[in-house]
C-alpha cells in the first residue's frame, strides 16, 4: 500500500474512522529530519499489510497538528480506532518505527 497524503478534509475519514491502525507522519517540506523519515515511512507502507500509513503536512494543515500537540517534527503517531495510541519525536531507523507498530 502506498503512503496517504492526509489533509484536513480525509483526516478523520482516513484516521479518525479507520477499521485498521494507521500511522501519521506529521512533517513538513523544508524540514531535514523528516526528508530522511521519507524513505523509512515509504518502505514501511510498501511492507506493512495490517496498518495504513500516512503523511500529514504541518504547514498545509495546522489544525491538526495543533490539536494532536505535535510542536516538533518529524512526529509520529499511532491511531487506533480513532484514539492515540503511541506516539514518537524524531527521525528514527526503519527498526523503531515498525517497534512503534508492534511488528
Amino acid at each position: 500500500m502506498s503512503v496517504l497524503k492526509l489533509t484536513t478534509e480525509n483526516f478523520a475519514q482516513e484516521v479518525l474512522q479507520s477499521e485498521k491502525p494507521v500511522l501519521v507522519d506529521f512533517y513538513a517540506d523544508w524540514c531535514g529530519p523528516c526528508k530522511m523519515m521519507a524513505p523509512v515511512i515509504d518502505e514501511i507502507a510498501g511492507e506493512v499489510e495490517d496498518v495504513k500509513v500516512g503523511k500529514l503536512n504541518i504547514d498545509e494543515n495546522m489544525e491538526i497538528a495543533q490539536k494532536y500537540g505535535v510542536m516538533s517534527i518529524p512526529t509520529l503517531i499511532v491511531f487506533q480506532n480513532g484514539e492515540v495510541q503511541k506516539r514518537d519525536l524524531g527521525a528514527k531507523p526503519k527498526s523503531a518505527v515498525l517497534e512503534l507498530l508492534g511488528k
